[in-house]
């Protein structure tokens, strides 16, 4: 079997301004002896997989164990304190560097972080979070694309890349954990970056991954059934989001009324709300209307309630993708950047690429292959939906599901798909330590359930399945891939195997001569 693949590795700022233990005790109300005062850290960690010479050691306690356990490792790695609980100074013990006492240590995690790497307030790039179901990428990456073509200095931080000033590095996670958001944040400060459109994830929001920032606008794109395994329903998950609407995490919301429960963020938001919408029977201060969709381009307009009014474009198929980009450019103008520049700015289109998000990947002259990182029910409509609009032949669509992951949705995802398409190809994700062959199968009774008459194929592993696929399709034909995206690996018992859905159907397409 293939070894784990490597995980990228944290990024701090080159350089951090030293900052002594009297000075954060102060901050923070420790109790420290006088003669640690004077001993400075230039880094934070809560764990010894990234701890550097001069950091604090935060010692919190785990799901399956306690970071004080890992103490004697860390002081080996260069730790020079450490901030625990009252059980963790226990399990600690004495030690060579001062333990500094702080009950519930997660709770105070992000503003620690921001502390040590400066990243206080008035000394922080404009802040851009976006959060729901589906989008969040999309609109982050779009964002980025917006303030570059108006000339600023941009940071990204999403599912899929971190940018920094055009420097382009793999993503962790959806949302990183605060020490490492906060170091990211500084780095991105040291380059000198002005705007930072970061995607936020309601786990993100419920492990306290944000803490520490304090967003000049939240966008809100919509909520449907997905992470049910963590919430257990759409009212645990809604209030999950909301939270990014709150006065602590905001200063201003954008939200888009196209779900029913953009209303509901309304509502619960504490912050100024601005208001949008692609349907044209919900009123909104700003409403999106897509003027032309061909395939791999996506023509739209952008009208305030005053009068002012855009015309743009975006390299990627879907109304909801139009949606995205107009929540995208809303943002930009509640932050206080002029409309009219980013009017002439955009006129030619928004120039983004969007790694995995219905990314057309084949040659011309071949059947259109589109490779997303859409995973839930209605992210499938709604993709499904633009690959049928641009499409003059068949659509076959082909996906698998996650194992280990909301099984909920499992069943709404495949009536979705052979609800939407000609021809349904079944196959695996990641099946992390679930059986695959049981995930397909609830897969293809369920769409088989709902249409007896569909041509469904249930083919693993998926090198074979999008090699399957293509031979029953021809030019005029599309093929969608939901599911893998932009990932370079496959989870498949804990294991990162090397994988990639886009470097398959191109070879799938080569082998069939196109």
């Amino acid at each position: 079997m293939e070894p784990k693949q490597s995980i990228p590795p944290i990024l701090r700022p080159d350089s951090v301004t030293p900052v002594s233990l009297g000075t954060i005790c102060e901050k923070f109300n420790f109790s420290l002896n006088e003669a640690h005062e004077e001993i400075t850290v230039t880094g934070i960690s809560m764990n010894t997989g990234d701890l550097r010479h001069g950091d604090l050691f935060v010692a919190m306690p785990g799901v399956k164990t306690h970071g004080a356990n890992f103490a004697a490792k860390a002081l080996e790695l260069g730790a020079v304190a450490i901030v625990t609980d009252t059980l963790g100074k226990e399990l600690i013990g004495a030690t060579e560097v001062p333990i500094m006492v702080l009950e519930e240590p997660r709770k105070h995690l992000g503003e620690l972080a921001a502390f040590v790497y400066g990243n206080t307030a008035g000394n922080v790039p404009t802040l851009f979070a976006t959060t729901g179901t589906n989008g969040k990428t999309s609109t982050t990456y779009l964002l980025d694309a917006i303030l570059r073509q108006i000339g600023r200095t941009t940071g990204l931080t999403s599912t899929a890349e971190r940018h920094i000033a055009g420097e382009v590095i793999v993503s962790r996670l959806t949302t990183p954990e605060s020490p490492e958001m906060q170091a990211l944040i500084a780095r991105m400060r040291e380059r000198g970056v002005t705007d930072i459109a970061v995607e936020v994830s309601a786990q993100a929001l419920t492990q306290l991954r944000v803490d520490g920032l304090h967003f000049d606008v939240a966008g809100f794109t919509n909520l449907s059934h997905d992470h049910f395994d963590d919430y257990g329903g759409f009212e645990p998950y809604l209030k999950a989001k909301a939270e990014l609407f709150t006065l602590k995490r905001s200063k201003h919301a954008v939200v888009c009324l196209d779900t029913e429960y953009g209303q509901r963020i309304v509502e619960l938001s504490e912050v100024p709300v601005t208001t949008i919408s692609s349907h044209k029977d919900i009123v909104a201060d700003w409403k999106v209307e897509v003027l032309e969709e061909l395939p791999g381009l996506t023509k739209f307009s952008l009208t305030s309630a005053s009068g002012e009014s855009l015309v743009s474009a975006i390299p990627i198929i879907g109304s909801h993708m139009a949606a995205n980009a107009g929540l995208a450019i809303v943002m930009a103008v509640v932050a206080g950047h002029s409309f009219e520049a980013i009017k002439l700015a955009i006129k030619d289109g928004i120039d983004a690429y969007l790694p995995g998000r219905t990314e057309l990947i084949s040659p011309a002259g071949a059947p259109a292959v589109y490779v997303d990182f859409g995973h839930s029910p209605d992210a499938f409509l709604n993709t499904l939906a633009a690959v049928r609009k641009v499409t003059t032949g068949k659509v076959l669509m082909l996906f698998g599901a996650d194992g280990d992951r909301d099984p909920s949705k499992r069943e709404d995802m495949a009536k979705v798909a052979a609800a939407g398409c000609d021809i349904l190809v079944i196959t695996d994700h990641h099946p992390r330590f679930e059986n695959p062959a049981s995930i397909r199968k609830t897969l293809f009774e369920a769409a088989k359930a709902l249409r007896p008459e569909l041509e469904i194929l249930e083919v693993s592993p998926p090198e074979a399945a999008i090699r399957a696929a293509v031979k029953l399709v021809g030019p005029g034909d599309s093929i969608l891939w939901a599911g893998p995206g932009h990932q370079d690996y496959r989870d498949i018992e804990g294991v990162r195997t090397p994988y990639s859905a886009r470097a398959e159907a191109r070879a799938a397409l080569k082998e069939l001569g196109y």
